[in-house]
């Protein structure tokens, strides 16, 4: 039988979201639908800056008393902080809920007893996300889970820039990340004016690696030496890679003293608008 792995990840941290209008209140900041968060159902979303720039980005999972939300464990705190600034008179309470300790499966794992979990809603082999109160037996480490993630071309926070990335350049679209018919939300305009007026230049891609794993933000190159864009988290011989859309036509490219084959998702990306 094929290993079904499960691992912590401690990078990882949990938002407890409760209060009656926990719901609504998320509803008008964050880019997704949150009203589809369910017990066995997440929605993945971002928050944006007024100017439709990513902050940070996050699974919500409920368990129909509050949501909660899957998220880096090092910007948890300050996203508390950012989301109590708009909670004004909303009946609704945030904090950090350190008792809870994030797990990801895959390759068919199923949800421990006694956990949160809900399929990770970004790719149909993404796995699950589970959030523990309780210990949780794992047979793989983040590493592995990182492996996963990169070889499915899933950007992570690693791979985004604060108040500079924009959410169709980090695949949010084909992510499930945006709703496209929910309503305002903070950002909206930007990321619907990119998505309509076909304003997108540039895109994080998975790269086939050949040679030494590039570092984060080596510059990449074409044959003519041009600057076509620049690696961002990787692992082995897979990576991510903010790249221009005009790049990605076959042509050579090149990290330090790598070679970058460009994976394409399908349908394949268009050329540069």
């Amino acid at each position: 039988m094929p290993p079904m792995p499960i691992a912590h990840l401690p990078n990882r941290a949990v938002i407890e979201v409760s209060g009656d209008d926990r719901v609504s209140f998320l509803q008008g900041l964050v880019s997704n639908d949150v009203a589809l968060a369910a017990p066995g159902r997440a929605v993945f979303a971002a928050l944006l800056t007024p100017q439709g720039k990513w902050i940070a980005d996050f699974f919500i999972l409920s368990d129909g008393e509050r949501l909660l939300l899957d998220t880096e464990a090092a910007g948890a705190a300050p996203l508390v902080q950012r989301l109590s600034r708009f909670r004004l008179r909303a009946k609704v309470a945030l904090r950090v809920a350190g008792e809870f300790a994030v797990h990801a499966g895959w390759g068919g794992a199923a949800a421990p007893p006694d956990t949160l979990a809900a399929p990770d809603p970004r790719a149909p082999a993404a796995g699950i996300r589970i959030l523990a109160t309780l210990p949780v037996a794992t047979d793989a480490g983040p590493g592995d889970w990182d492996a996963h993630r990169l070889a499915l071309g899933l950007p992570e926070a690693a791979d985004m820039e604060p108040e500079q990335t924009v959410l169709l350049e980090a695949g949010f679209d084909a992510m499930e990340g945006i709703s496209w018919t929910k309503g305002c939300y903070m950002g909206q305009e930007l990321t619907a004016r990119t998505r309509y007026r076909g304003l997108l230049k540039r895109r994080l891609v998975p790269v086939a690696i050949e040679g030494a794993l590039p570092p984060h933000g080596t510059p990449i190159l074409d044959a003519d030496g041009l600057g076509q864009g620049e690696m961002r988290s990787g692992r082995g011989a897979r990576g991510i890679a903010l790249l221009r859309i005009a790049a990605l036509d076959g042509r050579a490219l090149s990290a330090a003293d790598a070679v970058l084959r460009p994976v394409l998702p399908e349908p394949a990306l268009g050329p540069e608008g």
